[in-house]
């Protein structure tokens, strides 16, 4: 396969193992975490709803006692009795002491007028049977007002219940500083935006809020219809989300009103959210990290089965070549031989006629002799070439058999004569005349010579030198072939014997002839190393394991 189907390979291997991994991962999260939040927002509200309803109880109770107490004042006095400054001042004093709340304590008798008043201001000849509050405490009995300011000048509002007694009415009021709701209804707020008020119908501030409402100012909430319990709304305030508990008080027409920002109180949820991504975030990176190391070695074997089995067919394919060349081989050096004897047996003839004297005075007689001599001298040659083929030949098929490293160079190097001869090149030998010979197959060893000798021909081109070198050490051979041509590039070093690389144009290369050596040699117990110097040349040098030495001593053709 090539770059670009591995690549694609990769990406889709990598996306499927993260698309199986991360995506129920995060869908997981996104199912934990929205059952989560909404658990936790329900709290929220019934949190605020618990809050408001207790608030609520606290300061109807408030009321009450309040209402209770001046009751009771009412109901343990007479008219006559309460009437009596001094026992008003002291009736005052008592109820201060237990609460600091009032203001002031008045006595209105049936026509509106004061009949007695104990406080700061003259409020003695005041009459209030106009006013709103003086009916509607005539007629109910019980009367709570609205906060106002009034010429008091300060927030407050009054609490007047009514008596009868022996057919006379009278009124017992009280005036009751509103900041006391203020500190009820201020130690509910939560939170920098939290806040909390009463208002009244008209939707006038009984208290201050918190963000500079001041008390009897105006100010907006949801439609909360006529529900009598604890309601809960959504509100937007000034662009901030809040989320509003809202209930009426039992004896007045007030509500109290609570804000919560649900990010604050959110906050625990927010921050658990935020490990809860970098988590998943962590645990993604490790999925990916552990998927990329994954698809990468599944690439890897997969690449490096492909070259293993493009090298194997490379070698099948090589070697069916190579057996059909030898059969060949060995039936044309069949065919010349039967010729080349009866024409070494003519020439044979021929000289013993010369060499009998029965062409004495022949003129042609020494030139006969001379062309004699090149004949037997071509016969010979013919027969060393038919000599060398009959040799390949033999070698086509795989066997162990001792062989002399030294003289199957010597043959390597004499195909190639032709070759070298016509480009220039020469040829260098320094080949251990000691070398032990070594127990493989001759044929695979002489085709890796073949292919490094015709590598460092192709790198030269012309006019070079390539010099090939045998030792032995450490119970092992070595083969050195050193070409003059260009070099490798560093960078190409580790990958010469890769199946299919190579640094030769298009057309004129396959990339498969080192990776077959060196498969050859590692098959064969052997190693192959290269190192190069960039415009000095290259230099390969092989290891074949040794037999036990068994010495033949052989030069290097000139």
């Amino acid at each position: 396969m090539s770059a670009n189907t591995y690549s694609r390979l990769r990406r889709k291997l990598l996306l499927m193992t993260l698309g199986l991994s991360i995506i129920p991962l995060f869908g997981l999260g996104a199912v934990i975490l929205s059952q989560f939040s909404q658990s936790y927002e329900e709290k929220l509200a019934s949190n605020l709803s618990l809050i408001v309803g207790n608030k609520r109880d606290s300061i109807d109770m408030f009321l009450r006692e309040r209402v209770m107490q001046l009751q009771m004042l009412a109901d343990t006095q007479t008219f006559p009795e309460i009437t009596q400054q001094s026992r008003l001042n002291a009736l005052y004093e008592t109820i201060q002491r237990s609460s600091h709340y009032y203001i002031d304590l008045g006595v209105i008798g049936q026509n509106g007028r004061h009949e007695a008043y104990c406080g700061p201001f003259d409020l003695r000849d005041v009459n209030y049977r106009d006013e709103s509050w003086f009916n509607q405490v005539m007629l109910k009995g019980l009367y709570i007002s609205d906060v106002f300011m009034g010429f008091r000048n300060f927030p407050h509002f009054i609490i007047a219940v009514k008596r009868r007694e022996a057919g006379r009415t009278w009124i017992l009021r009280a005036t009751i500083d509103s900041d006391v709701f203020t500190s009820l209804v201020r130690n509910v707020r939560t939170g920098k935006l939290g806040d909390a008020y009463l208002v009244n119908r008209n939707g006038e501030l009984q208290t201050p809020s918190r963000f500079g409402d001041r008390v009897l100012s105006r100010t907006s909430l949801p439609d909360t219809g006529d529900g009598a319990g604890v309601g809960i709304f959504p509100w937007n305030r000034g662009g901030t989300e809040l989320m509003a508990g809202i209930t009426p008080l039992t004896l007045t027409d007030w509500r109290l009103v609570v804000l919560e920002n649900p990010d604050e109180e959110l906050s625990p949820l927010l921050r658990t959210q935020s490990l809860i991504y970098a988590l998943f975030a962590a645990c993604a990176l490790l999925i990916f990290a552990g998927a990329s190391l994954t698809v990468a070695s599944v690439i890897a074997r997969l690449k490096a089965a492909d070259r293993e089995r493009a090298a194997m067919d490379a070698a099948m394919l090589q070697s069916s070549k190579m057996a059909s060349l030898g059969k060949l081989a060995a039936g044309v050096a069949h065919e010349i031989n039967n010729p080349l004897s009866i024409i070494r047996e003519s020439a044979g003839w021929i000289r013993d006629m010369i060499n009998d004297g029965e062409l004495d005075g022949v003129a042609a007689a020494d030139h006969l002799q001379e062309a004699v001599g090149d004949i037997e001298r071509h016969v010979e040659r013919a027969r060393t070439v038919t000599h060398r083929m009959l040799g390949f030949a033999r070698r086509m098929e795989p066997l162990q058999e001792n062989v002399d490293l030294n003289l199957l160079a010597k043959q390597t190097i004499s195909f190639l004569q032709n070759e070298t001869h016509h480009r220039n090149i020469h040829v260098e030998c320094d080949l251990e005349q000691e070398l032990p010979l070594i127990s493989t197959d001759a044929n695979q060893i002489q085709q890796v010579i073949l292919n490094l000798l015709e590598n460092a021909i192709d790198a030269i081109g012309a006019n070079g030198c390539i010099s090939l070198s045998t030792w032995a050490q450490d119970n092992s051979v070595l083969l050195e072939i050193h070409d003059s041509g260009g070099g490798i590039a560093p960078e190409h070093l580790d990958k010469v014997f890769d199946p299919f690389f190579t640094t030769k144009s298009a057309g004129k290369g396959t990339g498969l002839g080192l990776s077959i050596v060196y498969s050859t040699l590692k098959k064969l117990g052997g190693d192959i190393g290269v190192e190069s110097d960039p415009g000095y040349g290259t230099t390969f040098t092989f290891t074949l394991p040794a037999d036990p030495p068994a010495y033949k001593e052989e030069t290097c053709p000139e």
